[in-house]
């Protein structure tokens, strides 16, 4: 089938080439895919004209790095770049050619499928199905403590390459697809490094946190799969909260299911569940705005509620870290302070966004840089960067559209992020109400106003899910913030209340920034070991991204972006009222 061949500018301004089948066929179905991994989307060419022939306009990009696509082979920055590349690919098609992800299959191949699958974990588009052929979850390393090495590797800097040990005859039986594969001058052999140990992490992320993932979802595996773990992909599988999922285990095949002798078997039955996707009614996903009262969040929340037996080895483990903590770790300042305000409050936070150790004697400004560098506290100042990112975009949007810029931060801490953007702006006209519930936190913002000289700021005292008082909020914001709040309580419905009172407040096309962090790999130490604001034990519940932007949708929000870290942790999105 013809294929046109075009390019896309990602995020960082990257030109990535991708190929189109059906793209002007009147419709609204497409399908979106992401090839295997040293590959390119010439080689996804057999199913992509399976599915066009089945109505769907389809789509296949090379990866940066990939076939036809800029970039050192087998490299990026870290594995977050190729998925917001995803996203950007994404956000073009629905631009450029007029896809609606709510009408669009997603299918994703062997390292592809690890992308697919976490792009739409973090970012939660709502797409018909989702597809996942041979997904390269756990790849065999069979060379002796291979995975140490590499990590070992890393921490000396640089870029490193790996050479794939994968022959031809090892993912199919064909032997002209053999041919095909050793005589294709656009597949490399090499990955980089660090992007082969990302690929691990993130697989491990998935695996654990597959409930997240509640779009339908066909998984296809290689029963003679040499390259990948097929335990890994039942594991994963097990773990979806879709209401339709089905596994395959295809008999005789190797890791190439897309390219076996037996193709078509696999082909088919990727193009049989699109037509099911397609066929049920358009919306008829799970809603997750009660899933703080039942759902796999709430579940685990009960159990980090629950005190460890008293001969789980756990309980004296974390027993030992919180007595650690409470005594030689008071020598760090930014320890100190967690155990007086409680590890969630703005002035803990405060001290993570400086990002300076500081503590008693040398022993205590050591042990702060430690605390400082914990995987959460990176998270949490990368979540920094990307709200100042997404704030200087929506008031260069805001501007551009005519309207002024009217900035309402509902929970601001110190204020410091919204501060820094007023001063970084000008004397533009540019104002600002920066709301708190604490009194420390309004004296902070107020001082700080103060201190940087940024004019047409009000400080002011007010609960966040206080409904009639932001509905009152007077001029109507054209902006308003979000940040680090909804993440503490785990009660939707005080969300959704939240929410609709920013909503009441702004006008048609006002600007939404929010905040999420629909994952931690650290939530169970800080359950049992750290201190809340309000001296209890500091147990969280997390939202999924496709729980907190469904009550975004309910309060008539529609997210247009949205920026994540590279660990998965922290989220930022940009929506606009409908």
């Amino acid at each position: 089938m013809p294929c046109t061949e075009l390019t896309f500018k990602s995020v960082d301004g990257v030109p990535l080439f991708y190929r189109a089948w059906n793209a002007s066929r009147p419709g609204t179905r497409a399908a979106i895919l992401f090839h295997r991994g040293h590959e390119h989307s010439g080689r996804m060419e057999e199913t992509a004209a399976a599915l066009a022939a089945a109505g769907m306009a389809v789509f296949a990009w090379d990866q940066r790095g990939h076939g036809k696509s800029p970039g050192d082979r087998g490299w990026a920055e870290d594995l977050g770049v190729f998925v917001k590349d995803a996203e950007a690919f994404a956000r073009h098609l629905e631009r450029e050619h007029g896809v609606r992800m709510q009408e669009t299959l997603i299918l994703g191949y062997s390292v592809g499928a690890v992308l697919a699958a976490s792009w739409i974990h973090d970012y939660a588009p709502p797409v018909r199905g989702l597809v996942l052929a041979a997904p390269a979850f756990r790849v065999k390393l069979y060379v002796p403590f291979a995975l140490t090495a590499l990590r070992l590797r890393r921490r000396m800097g640089g870029k490193f390459f790996v050479k794939s040990y994968v022959k031809s005859r090892w993912v199919t039986h064909d032997p002209d697809q053999q041919d095909l594969y050793d005589a294709d001058p656009l597949i490399f052999r090499q990955i980089a490094g660090n992007i082969l140990l990302d690929l691990r992490d993130a697989s491990e992320r998935l695996i654990r946190d597959a409930g997240a993932i509640v779009a339908p979802t066909l998984v296809l595996s290689a029963a003679q799969d040499y390259v990948v773990s097929v335990a890994d992909q039942k594991r994963f599988f097990d773990g979806l909260s879709s209401p339709l999922k089905e596994w395959h285990l295809l008999s005789g095949f190797h890791h190439a299911v897309l390219h076996e002798r037996e193709r078509a078997m696999a082909i088919g039955m990727i193009v049989d569940f699109a037509k099911r996707c397609f066929d049920r009614p358009a919306g008829d996903g799970a809603s997750l705005l009660q899933a703080h009262r039942a759902g796999f969040t709430q579940r685990e929340h009960d159990e980090l509620s629950t005190p460890l037996s008293i001969f789980s080895p756990k309980r004296w483990m974390f027993a030992a870290a919180r007595a650690w903590m409470r005594t030689v770790g008071r020598l760090s300042d930014g320890i100190a302070l967690g155990w007086r305000r409680g590890f969630d409050s703005g002035v803990s936070l405060d001290h993570v966004y400086r990002d300076r150790a500081s503590g008693s004697l040398g022993l205590g400004r050591l042990i702060d840089r430690v605390y400082l560098n914990s995987i959460g506290w990176r998270g949490i100042r990368r979540r920094k960067q990307n709200m100042e990112s997404l704030l200087a975009s929506a008031i260069a949007e805001t501007r551009a559209a005519g309207r002024p810029v009217r900035i309402l931060d509902v929970a601001c801490g110190g204020g410091r992020y919204v501060l820094d953007a007023l001063r970084r702006d000008g004397a533009n006209g540019t104002t600002a109400v920066l709301r708190d519930w604490s009194d420390a936190s309004v004296r902070r913002a107020t001082d700080l106003a103060r201190e940087l000289g940024v004019p047409g700021v009000t400080v002011e005292k007010s609960d966040a899910f206080d409904r009639a008082s932001l509905e009152s909020v007077s001029p109507a914001p054209t902006i308003a913030i979000v940040s680090g709040l909804y993440e503490l309580f785990g009660d939707n419905d005080r969300v959704l209340e939240s929410l609709k009172g920013i909503a009441a407040a702004m006008k048609d096309g006002g600007v939404l920034l929010y905040t999420n962090q629909p994952w931690h790999p650290q939530l169970e130490m800080i359950a049992r070991v750290l201190v809340n604001r309000d001296g209890a034990p500091w147990i969280m519940r997390r939202r999924t991204q496709a729980e907190m932007d469904q009550l975004a949708a309910a309060a008539g929000f529609v997210k247009r972006s949205m920026e994540v870290d590279p660990w998965g942790i922290f989220t930022v999105s940009l929506a606009a009222k409908a």
